[in-house]
């Protein structure tokens, strides 16, 4: 058997975490077992399916890279095979017309539930043996039902949660196709599943009810079944449902936020999933371990803080090409032209062990690339009159020397600490503020090197205005370009 699975969101909203899951674990098991991933979107829900949350399910997938086989087919394209299959269902006594009014089910559901019983259809339009049906009243369009089976067990064993059975007796005869022709979910599913050749449907554990009535419909067309993998909620931190307030956002929100996809992958697989111990997976390594068996029917737990961790290592272990031009997008996005100042790649290397996400690299490497405004407060603590001669003098032995690596910087600032009287902090942080507008960095000479001989002196020469042979000005008195 080829192994088939799919991934069929709904198009009423963004690409969630839960949902991502999901595809990712859909994904990674027919990966594993060299098949076939299809994606579907289950866009039969005309008033509340949008073109822009279609295009942000895509646009998760292809960030998170859980690239497809086949698809993406749209439900709203495959309505006449639906009507199609409701015809031989009606034909073959499996489906029947029903003309009860909303008022009629309302009253039905009301009395039921006096009596405090399972509201659900009575069966009133079913044919049975001997049974005379009324003439259908004028003026009304019906549904047509499915005929469940009123006797047996619908059982099947849940590939995450064990043997499951339901008795067809808690069953009804469920609503296949609406007064105006349209499919309803549940069979649109079923009729989608057969035509594509879906071997394993994994999904959440809310699809859990739906799944007797899928079953049952797939048995009265004979229609092989699928197996059922049916994956466990994902609670917050507190243990409550997961909402937006504990990371429950669209998938894009996380690149917008500066995460990896790689390690938005790594948190996913561990929310449910387990291999032995390991916490740091790649890829490759998490399709070649996976596998239903490892999946814990009990809740996941969403954890913030281990996201974070998780892609501050991720960040450390990329490239730092690859970090550069995840960067540069987001630098252009903040008005700053990465091309006009030292190479990304450089600025990446010496930031990215402190940098917890792309967002706070972009917020580090900015002052390579731009001008404004020094702050007064920064100015006037730390640009002292002492302060600004010493770096006059740097700037000097900065110009002679012949050649721009660290190691001569260092030298440099070193010797200059040593004319002054000064300790290493009081030098470095007024160079920091002086060439970059900030008082923390990396190592001041590591700094120095990647900005370059020639935008070091520039911002250096700037500084000069300030010093008291220009006037006597103190810092407050002079505004200054970066």
């Amino acid at each position: 058997m080829t192994v088939r699975t799919r991934f069929a969101p709904s198009p009423t909203g963004y690409l969630h975490i839960g949902g991502a899951r999901t595809a990712l674990f859909s994904w990674a098991y027919a990966r594993h077992h060299g098949g076939s991933f299809v994606l579907r979107i289950e866009d039969t829900d005309l008033a509340r399916s949008t073109p822009e949350a279609v295009q942000a399910i895509l646009d998760g997938m292809a960030w998170l890279g859980l690239e497809h086989d086949e698809g993406p087919f749209y439900q709203t394209r495959r309505m006449e095979r639906y009507r199609e299959v409701i015809r031989q269902m009606l034909a073959a006594g499996t489906a029947y017309y029903c003309y009860t009014s909303k008022e009629e089910l309302d009253a039905l559901r009301a009395a039921q539930e006096a009596l405090n019983e399972k509201p659900r259809y009575d069966g009133r339009w079913r044919p049975e043996p001997g049974k005379v049906l009324p003439p259908p009243p004028e003026g009304v369009e019906p549904v047509v039902r499915f005929r469940n089976p009123v006797d047996g067990l619908v059982a099947w064993d849940d590939l995450v949660k064990g043997p499951i059975g339901i008795s067809n007796a808690e069953l009804d005869d469920f609503v296949i196709a609406r007064a105006d022709g349209s499919p309803t979910y549940n069979f649109c599913v079923v009729v989608d599943d057969w035509d594509m050749g879906i071997t394993h449907v994994i999904r959440g554990d809310d699809h859990v009810n739906n799944t007797p009535r899928q079953i049952n419909v797939l048995a009265a067309l004979g229609a092989p079944l699928p197996q059922y993998a049916h994956l466990s909620m994902i609670l917050g931190p507190d243990g409550t449902k997961l909402s937006k307030r504990h990371g429950a956002v669209s998938v894009m929100q996380y690149h917008e936020e500066g995460f990896l996809p790689e390690a938005v992958i790594n948190y996913l697989a561990r929310l449910g999933w387990s291999h032995g111990d390991d916490e740091l997976f790649s890829r490759e390594q998490f399709v070649g371990w996976f596998g239903l068996d490892h999946i814990t029917p009990s809740a996941a737990q969403f954890n913030t803080g281990k996201l974070d961790w998780l892609n501050a290592w991720y960040i450390k272990a990329t490239s730092d090409d690859r970090l550069a031009e995840e960067t540069a997008a987001r630098l252009l996005k903040r008005g700053v032209d990465p091309a006009s100042g030292p190479r990304m790649a450089s600025i990446m290397a010496l930031y990215k062990e402190r940098a917890g996400n792309l967002n706070e690299l972009a917020e580090a490497a900015a002052p390579f690339y731009r001008t404004g405004e020094l702050s007064a407060e920064l100015a006037e603590k730390y640009l002292t009159s002492s302060a600004l001669e010493a770096l006059a003098a740097l700037e000097t032995r900065f110009a002679a020397l012949p050649v721009w690596e660290r190691g001569a910087i260092s030298q440099a600032i070193k010797e200059t600490m040593q004319a002054y009287g000064l300790k290493m902090p009081q030098i470095a942080i007024p160079l920091r503020v002086v060439l970059l507008g900030v008082e923390h960095t990396p190592p001041i000479d590591a700094v120095v090197e990647v900005l370059g001989r020639e935008q070091t002196l520039q911002r250096l020469a700037r500084r000069g205005l300030l010093l008291p042979s220009h006037g006597g000005k103190t810092p407050l008195d002079v505004t200054f370009d970066l």
